[in-house]
């Protein structure tokens, strides 16, 4: 049954949304999707996927197929989602580069508030609940204290990149742009965007369109099937995820990207956070974060000579609030 294009419309936005999100490294569209109440269409649409489903354009037309794999709200998502990634990756990079903790400052306000709306929809806190919600947070702070990989264009490593990163952002809290960034593919995907390389974006697409057919049937099994416990597990990975989000960080380790070679960031400079050495030298291809420390926001400005910038931080944060709120507002009208 079609929708009224308003409702498309709606849709439309929530992709732009989730593809504004999933350009900034640490920020999961997933998240997004769930806020604003598509999640679980998404996923039970992306799951339906199968040999069954084409063979209905043979038996039953086009038309038929279109309407089974819900076509109209998986385009109407897509447009806003691709419009968006492709526009904002260069914003989003500018803003890293430029404002690091200002930008980390809004998606730290936006993770934290997305926890409750999550966390609100398990309806039974059971003994297995709460431990779900443990290991879902351990999982995620884990994952974002990993050393990143030195970069690498290899079509095999690009394609399992795809696949494994595509899985990160249909996951709240797990983001596919620092999974990227971890496998030390986030650099190859953004160069051939911007140069237009067909071949590697077609390469990690692929592995993009088979992790996601995968995982989308795992994830609706176990919403049909642990629902409460799957949305446990969920709000432990944003839970576990502010670790990346604080905006406050100092440089353990950094990588050499012409040598490869890892080093304390002490011996490369006398400030201790690498976005701040990278914003005065107007380099930021030289060296890559490999392991970093969520620190406070005096020592921070401490150890770089610098402002705090904590009061404008605190405003960005509540306006991460005031965005979530609003998302979720948009999010109880069923489209």
């Amino acid at each position: 049954m079609l929708r009224p294009f308003k409702d498309y419309l709606l849709i439309s936005l929530k992709g732009i949304a989730m593809g504004a999100a999933d350009a900034v490294p640490g920020v999961s569209g997933g998240t997004i999707a769930f806020i604003s109440g598509i999640y679980e269409e998404l996923i039970t649409t992306i799951s339906n996927v199968n040999l069954t489903l084409f063979k209905t354009i043979k038996t039953e037309g086009l038309k038929a197929f279109w309407v089974k794999a819900n076509g109209p709200f998986v385009l109407a998502l897509l447009v806003g989602i691709l419009i968006s990634f492709v526009s904002f990756m260069s914003l989003a990079k500018y803003l890293m580069e430029q404002h690091p903790v200002l930008i980390w400052s809004f998606f730290f306000g936006l993770i934290v508030v997305s926890i409750y709306f999550v966390g609100k929809q398990i309806t039974s806190w059971k003994p297995l609940t709460i431990i779900a919600v443990i290991i879902g947070a351990a999982i995620a702070y884990y994952v974002t204290s990993l050393p990143s990989l030195t970069a690498n264009n290899n079509p095999w490593f690009l394609f399992l990149a795809g696949a494994i990163a595509i899985c990160a952002m249909i996951l709240p809290g797990i983001y596919g742009s620092f999974i990227l960034v971890i496998l030390g593919a986030y650099k190859a995907l953004s160069n051939a965007i911007n140069d237009f390389d067909l071949k590697k974006i077609a390469i990690f697409a692929l592995g993009a369109i088979v992790g996601l057919l995968s995982f989308s049937k795992l994830l609706k099994w176990l919403f049909k099937n642990y629902h409460n416990t799957t949305l446990a597990l969920l709000t432990g990975f944003i839970l576990g995820s502010l670790n990346k989000m604080w905006p406050w960080k100092q440089t353990l380790t950094v990588m050499n990207e012409d040598n490869g070679k890892e080093v304390p960031f002490h011996v490369v400079s006398d400030l201790g956070t690498l976005s701040v050495f990278q914003k005065n030298e107007n380099d930021f291809d030289s060296y890559k974060t490999v392991i970093e420390q969520s620190i406070s926001p005096f020592r921070y400005a401490e150890i770089n000579n610098t402002d705090h910038q904590i009061y404008l931080a605190i405003a960005l944060m509540i306006a991460g609030f005031l965005t979530i709120f609003i998302l979720e507002k948009v999010g109880a009208k069923k489209v």
